[in-house]
């Protein structure tokens, strides 16, 4: 007798549990931040420039005011508009021309900042390019000269100065802003000309180019809007500094902010006088600064981007 297997029951698939639909993403919900941080920044960009152009722009209305509108506090925005200040300024009213100075500033201002260019060029064009051993420590010894405050030295410049004769000579001021300002050139220029592609500099060598044609027709024209943002930074420098144009020139060689403290005599502070002097000394700066704005802009944000 034949005995059957029992049947085994037909095995069901198991279930798969329902799918969920996706969850809808957040991106819509935070569109609206991100609207509003372009709209954000923008407002307080504007914000920053107001308050940085707000106190030259009241220098600039204080200077067209007479001196009794100008001392009042608050300030009168309607008080009638004169050129008295400017005119005492520029000695029309029979006080000092403010010429001399000016031309001193304008002096010692652009040759130190040529002399700084032509020096600076080839120690970052040995620091970045072809450089040459333990070339950090030399970046170090450029930047610990500025770690030395300006008044400590003041009183080793002033006894050298008066022994070589050098005493109220707007050469004197050439040297020591070249100095000043030679350690930020070669920091900010080794940086630029770091950019440059060591394959042009192979390809001028190799056409039998040296040293001085690569540096200027090849490295200078590459590096252009670096040198133009040391070259106005050093200006810059250069027409503000006042602790050592103030000790070491009395009349021959009298800076333009020299001549500006001037106007702060025992008598008072004469606001509107003072505004017309502050405004014109720093018209060249203001000047400079716009016509290379282009070339600042591109020069500091030189490799930020690559």
């Amino acid at each position: 007798m034949t005995t059957t297997p029992p049947r085994t029951p037909p095995r069901t698939p198991p279930r798969t549990p329902p799918r969920t639909p996706p969850r809808p993403s957040a991106a819509p919900a935070k569109r609206p931040r991100a609207r509003l941080r372009p709209a954000a920044l923008t407002l307080l960009a504007w914000l920053a420039g107001i308050l940085f152009v707000l106190p030259v722009a009241w220098m600039a209305l204080t200077s067209f005011h007479a001196e009794p509108d100008a001392a009042t506090n608050p300030p009168s925005f309607t008080a009638p508009l004169t050129l008295d200040s400017y005119r005492e300024f520029f000695g029309l009213n029979g006080g000092a021309s403010p010429w001399p100075p000016l031309i001193n500033s304008t002096t010692a201002s652009v040759c130190s900042t040529l002399l700084v260019l032509l020096l600076a060029l080839p120690a970052a064009y040995a620091l970045s390019i072809r450089r040459v051993e333990r070339w950090r420590d030399v970046m170090f010894f450029f930047l610990s000269t500025k770690m030395l405050p300006l008044v400590a030295g003041l009183l080793p410049v002033y006894l050298i100065a008066k022994n070589t004769g050098l005493l109220d000579n707007v050469w004197l001021l050439v040297i020591l802003f070249t100095a000043m300002n030679l350690p930020i050139a070669v920091w900010m220029m080794q940086s630029f000309l770091a950019e440059v592609p060591a394959s042009l500099i192979e390809a001028a060598q190799i056409d039998g180019a040296r040293l001085p044609v690569v540096l200027a027709r090849v490295v200078a024209p590459i590096a252009a809007p670096g040198i133009a943002a040391t070259a106005l930074i050093c200006f810059i420098f250069s027409w503000n500094e006042m602790l050592f144009a103030r000790v070491l020139t009395g009349v021959t060689a009298e800076t333009a902010p020299v001549f500006l403290t001037g106007f702060i005599t025992s008598q008072g502070l004469f606001l509107a006088k003072v505004s017309a002097a502050s405004l014109v000394i720093s018209l060249p700066v203001l000047a400079a600064g716009f016509a290379a704005q282009d070339k600042l802009v591109q020069g500091l944000s030189l490799g930020a981007v690559k």
